[in-house]
């Protein structure tokens, strides 16, 4: 017998008018909107009632609707939330509660006498959405006390980490397969961005879903454009540079692929004049979250990070999400470009890559221990290594990918469908073009201006154009409130309803109220706030930009601090680097003559011995040498001596 079609289980799920005039009615009450977006009133209805499901949306489709509206049309019940990042569980959280939503998580950062706290509370129906790791599941006790609680259904977000298949599979995911036998008449519901055919079947397996809704979005965003470059390591600088300055309005993420890569560039962007901060999992979780809200916030509009950064991330307006190296897998660059152009509008996803990555990824691989896990790593780089090299269209290679039949040939937008912009045809010195993946570029001057060309992409209504001073003032207030309130600004209100309210321009409560993304509760809090920030905005006031991070100088940050007598360890610390990247500075430095070499930064017998090493085996590549001396000499300490070096041999 024929799976049911989508539109067939959409009419099984059309409940009575009554319950679908409630639906409605809690989607205006709370989130402050008037209609859903395409998939998700089916998917609430079968949550509503009491149907598993496995949803496959998109970044940035309104997944988090899709079980918080259900959540709170169960009165009286929780709904138990499952999610594996700290962060993101704190600001939906934190989102709910400024909707008027009860709600709460338990994970290893939360308070002990707050969690005493929750877990009383909880077993009294308290909270509507109750968000859990993993790892709290499998905790001795957990089971027991969600026994006591009048559980509506479960929610698991981030359902492709429980298949090995995955591209990011976590074992712990796996005991969620447990709900199932202590909650038999609980339903379940998967969701996730980023899943195979194969990945989807996992899914529905480890759960144990029964005749689950399936809804499985397209994987095509036609407001992206895929431009994949090969480059090495003075084109990849030259194209990141340009990439960035071509974005005038809006955010930018990059993607390093190490620690040390995150500083560098961080640096090397501060150096040429634009603001950025830096993301990874070794930095301290105050200082990650810091950045990220700096960020969020549009304090600086450029933040690189390796990928530890964006699971959850709800910013609408990236205008450019550029990667610096290959990802693991198709699933993982879907993943991370889809975090551009959530608002529809389009946005430019960059891949510049280089050859040595084949190596970085033979070194991560090498590391797993378990055969099975290796080969599905190395499967998943084949793949990835396929689609850059493939001359066809970057969105229906996607698409067929995730197990999609596309009925089109041709996105008209990608680097393959459509000529790439002008400001990347530049002459490569040392990259041959061997991949079929880089179209022939005429060489032009490296220093012609960078043109912004942005994605040609067929709306049938433009978005009208925002008055930008008065986004920019209301950005500010913004600002200014989640700084007052100690949450985050997009938890105070977010990017597209502060452009709705720049298109609609309020004079009164009521007609804010008409604003998209401004229920009941967000109009209490903020309106009388925002209609007087409207007023002094009429009256003449503008953003004063106080708070935006201003454009540092790493060099001489480095060198102030070496002129204090700092140690590279010492400087490594104050400036949130890596020694690597800090040595590698100063090394350019020395190179460049701004910074003078210090004997008492090597040991005489250290140096005589590297030296010498560099002058037999020459000084262009690193491996060599490190392979040549000792072991216990770091690449810090020949990166250095090179430098000295090549200033005794310059002309």
């Amino acid at each position: 017998m024929a799976a049911p079609t989508i539109a067939e289980q959409t009419r099984e799920l059309i409940p009575p008018l009554e319950d679908r005039t409630k639906i409605h009615e809690f989607l205006h009450r709370f989130w402050g909107y008037e209609t859903f977006r395409p998939g998700q009133e089916a998917i609430v209805h079968s949550l509503a009632a009491g149907r598993d499901a496995c949803v496959i949306m998109p970044t940035g489709g309104g997944k988090s609707l899709c079980y918080q509206l259900p959540a709170v049309l169960a009165a009286g019940r929780t709904a138990v939330v499952i999610s594996p990042l700290i962060a993101l569980m704190q600001d939906q959280v934190a989102q709910l509660l400024q909707m008027g939503i009860s709600a709460a998580c338990l994970n290893a950062a939360t308070p002990p006498e707050d969690r005493a706290y929750i877990l009383q509370q909880g077993a009294t129906g308290k909270y509507q959405l109750l968000y859990l790791s993993p790892e709290r599941i499998a905790l001795a006790g957990t089971v027991d006390w969600l026994r006591s609680l009048p559980i509506s259904f479960f929610a698991i977000d981030e359902a492709h980490c429980i298949s090995e298949w995955g591209h990011e599979f976590r074992p712990e995911y796996r005991q969620l397969s447990r709900l199932r036998e202590l909650f038999r008449d609980r339903p379940i519901a998967a969701f996730t961005a980023s899943a195979t055919k194969r990945v989807r079947g996992d899914i529905i397996e480890q759960l144990r879903l029964r005749d689950p809704y399936k809804h499985i979005a397209s994987f095509r965003r036609p407001n992206l454009r895929y431009i994949i470059r090969q480059s090495n390591g003075r084109t990849q600088d030259e194209l990141l540079l340009r990439a960035v300055r071509q974005v005038t309005d809006g955010s930018v993420i990059v993607y390093a692929p190490t620690i040390a890569r995150v500083g560098e560039t961080v640096d090397f962007l501060e150096e040429n004049g634009i603001a950025a901060i830096g993301y990874h999992g070794q930095m301290e979780s105050r200082a990650r979250r810091e950045n990220q809200e700096k960020w969020m916030a549009d304090e600086v509009r450029i933040l690189v990070g390796t990928m530890a950064f964006g699971l959850g991330i709800n910013k609408p307006a990236v205008r450019a999400v550029i990667h610096l190296a290959l990802p693991k897998s198709v699933e993982q660059y879907y993943q991370e470009a889809g975090r551009a152009g959530r608002d529809g509008l389009p946005a430019d996803c960059f891949l510049f890559w280089q050859k040595k990555d084949y190596g970085l990824h033979a070194y991560f691989n090498g590391k797993i221990e378990d055969y099975a896990e290796r080969e599905r790593a190395w499967q998943r780089y084949r793949e990835i290594e396929t689609f850059i090299n493939s001359d066809g269209c970057r969105q229906r290679h996607i698409c067929q990918h995730f197990g999609e039949t596309p009925k089109w040939e041709s996105c008209g937008n990608c680097d393959a469908c459509a000529p790439a912009p002008d400001w990347l045809n530049f002459a490569f010195d040392h990259v041959k073009q061997a991949n079929s993946a880089s179209r022939p570029i005429s060489p032009v001057p490296s220093a012609q201006p960078a043109a912004s060309v942005q994605p040609q992409v067929s709306r049938s209504s433009p978005k009208p154009s925002v008055d930008r001073e008065l986004n920019d003032y209301l950005r500010e207030w913004r600002r200014n409130t989640a700084r007052e309130k100690g949450v985050s600004a997009f938890v105070v209100l977010h990017d597209s309803a502060l452009e709705d309210l720049c298109l609609v321009e309020p004079s009164n409560l009521q007609e804010l109220r008409r604003v998209s993304g401004f229920g009941d509760k967000r109009v209490e809090m903020y309106g009388k706030e925002i209609l007087d920030a409207l007023r002094r905005f009429r009256e003449g006031e503008r953003a004063t930009n106080e708070g935006k991070l201003k454009v540092s100088s790493p060099a001489k940050e480095t060198l102030r601090l070496l002129e204090e007598g700092r140690t590279f360890e010492e400087i490594a610390q104050i400036r949130s680097r890596t020694l690597r990247a800090v040595v590698s500075l100063v090394a350019d430095l020395i190179e460049r003559g701004e910074a003078v070499f210090q004997p008492c930064w090597l040991a005489p017998e250290r140096y005589n011995q590297i030296a010498a090493t560099c002058r037999q085996l020459g000084m262009d590549r690193l491996k060599p040498l490190k392979e040549a001396l000792p072991p216990e000499i770091p690449y810090e300490e020949i990166r250095l001596v090179i430098a000295r070096l090549r200033t005794e041999t310059a002309p």
